[in-house]
């Protein structure tokens, strides 16, 4: 039903948007005073003016109509989320933090510090 709301709107809009852009203004109407642009329309002398204009009506209480509905339609629907109805997610417990501060060495107290390796000598063997 919904669907179908949206179809009909989105049509009424359109053909709304094509009607007004057919008629023409009223400044045009003086035109015709002269005796030009009369001959030249669609629908008579007199018939554009009143078709137009109810043809216009027409359209534009189907969308408010439909405007309206899907409105309400859509204030009144459930919210929906993928999160409900599923398993609770069990989360592992973090790690304990590291006492030690970066920079700091691994060698036990009172041992000299090592220097860092420079690049492209072999390290020192272990013993």
């Amino acid at each position: 039903m919904h669907t179908l709301i949206v179809i009909v709107h989105v049509s009424v809009s359109l053909a709304l948007i094509l009607i007004i852009l057919l008629q023409t203004g009223k400044g045009a109407d003086i035109g015709a005073v002269f005796g030009g642009g009369s001959s030249q329309t669609l629908f008579g002398s007199s018939g554009p003016t009143s078709f137009l204009s109810k043809l216009t009506a027409v359209a534009a209480t189907v969308f408010m109509i439909t405007s309206l509905f899907l409105a309400y339609t859509s204030g009144r629907r459930p919210s929906s989320s993928i999160m409900e109805g599923g398993a609770p997610v069990q989360t592992a417990p973090a790690p304990p933090a590291s006492p030690k501060a970066p920079g700091t060495s691994t060698a036990p107290p009172g041992a000299a510090p090592s220097a860092p390796a420079q690049p492209g000598t072999p390290a020192a063997p272990a013993k």
